[in-house]
């Protein structure tokens, strides 16, 4: 099992554009394979930067949806409103 952490920091006044494209995108994620749960968290101080953080049943299931149609367009969907590009850790225990 991997634990994988996505770093996104959103544009200011683009807030409610990326939390919509982000729920769509966890309801795609639900039905992928070796994805186990998802938790999303917001800095504190710093509310733009947001964090998403994904159990998945192993790297190799991580890897197959990080590469996919589907991740990928909504990454395509999402870069327009980031200040910079989503920084991806892969965790393991």
């Amino acid at each position: 099992m991997v634990h994988v952490l996505i770093e996104r920091c959103i544009a200011e006044g683009m807030t409610s554009t990326y939390e919509e494209l982000a729920r769509k995108a966890m309801h795609r994620t639900y039905i992928a394979p070796g994805f186990i749960s998802g938790e999303t968290f917001f800095d504190a101080h710093a509310p733009n930067r947001r964090f998403l953080l994904c159990k998945w049943r192993s790297e190799r299931d991580w890897q197959a949806w990080s590469i996919s149609e589907q991740r990928t367009e909504f990454t395509n969907q999402i870069a327009p409103i980031l200040e910079e590009p989503e920084r991806v850790t892969v965790l393991k225990h």
